[in-house]
């Protein structure tokens, strides 16, 4: 995503887990305040302008308040601006204007709820879900792209305007534009998503097609011209003229 995204610099700590299971108490695990402080000086030594905890699950199991109060323990620790993967999620779906959304979850049907239950308590509808019911973290690492856009092609609905995949152990960076073109709309994914929200926490704008409609270049409108002649000048703004 760094090639993709020109002069941005994308510093990644892992943080460390003795089961990277699906099981809903091991993915709470996951998020523990002191877990992610563990990388704190690392990250402090980067330089890290903001940072993001790159998981979905480990996030929004705890709630649409306990994600927010995570980010915020997070924030403190390291001393810059802090988010997750499900709360810039729901950023980007406000950034898109969508309204509802499918969900293509490689969680348990129990976990995939709990994000359903999340994205309500931001006031985003869900028109239909997809549970993989994968087993850990390294089953979904391991499904190529033709399965994720299995997954994708499944949960979507035609109620739907976005499809979300919010589990960053797929492997889909780079994949987005082809993803919506299989599914004829916008596709936010975890690892595009993780990225948006540093970008938007940093307040710094990068585009590259290849992440989808995210990170296509808005189009800014005209700027007004001036045209001379007859010895007047003329301001032309693209909806017509006046003399001056």
């Amino acid at each position: 995503m760094e090639i993709l995204l020109d002069a941005v610099r994308l510093v990644v700590h892992h943080t460390e887990v003795a089961d990277d299971s699906y099981r809903a108490e091991a993915l709470l695990r996951t998020g523990e305040p002191e877990r992610l402080a563990a990388g704190v000086t690392d990250l402090q030594r980067a330089g890290a302008e903001c940072v993001v905890w790159a998981s979905g699950a480990g996030s929004f199991l705890y709630g649409w308040e306990g994600a927010h109060e995570q980010a915020a323990a997070l924030a403190r620790a390291v001393g810059v601006s802090a988010s997750s993967t499900p709360l810039g999620l729901v950023h980007a779906v406000r950034e898109l204007g969508a309204e509802r959304v499918a969900v293509a979850s490689t969680y348990s049907e129990e976990v995939t709820a709990a994000f359903v239950e999340f994205l309500r308590a931001a006031d985003i509808g869900t028109a239909g879900t997809t549970a993989a019911a994968l087993g850990s973290a390294a089953e979904a690492a391991a499904w190529d792209l033709d399965r994720v856009k299995e997954l994708a092609a499944a949960a979507d609905r035609p109620e739907a305007d976005v499809v979300l995949l919010p589990d960053t152990a797929l492997h889909t960076a780079g994949h987005e534009e082809e993803l919506e073109t299989l599914l004829g709309k916008p596709v936010l994914t975890g690892n595009q998503v993780t990225v948006r929200e540093g970008l938007r926490l940093a307040d710094r704008r990068a585009w590259s097609p290849r992440l989808g409609r995210l990170f296509a270049r808005r189009e800014a409108p005209p700027a007004p011209v001036a045209v001379w002649g007859e010895g007047r000048a003329r301001a032309h703004s693209g909806r017509g003229a006046h003399r001056e």
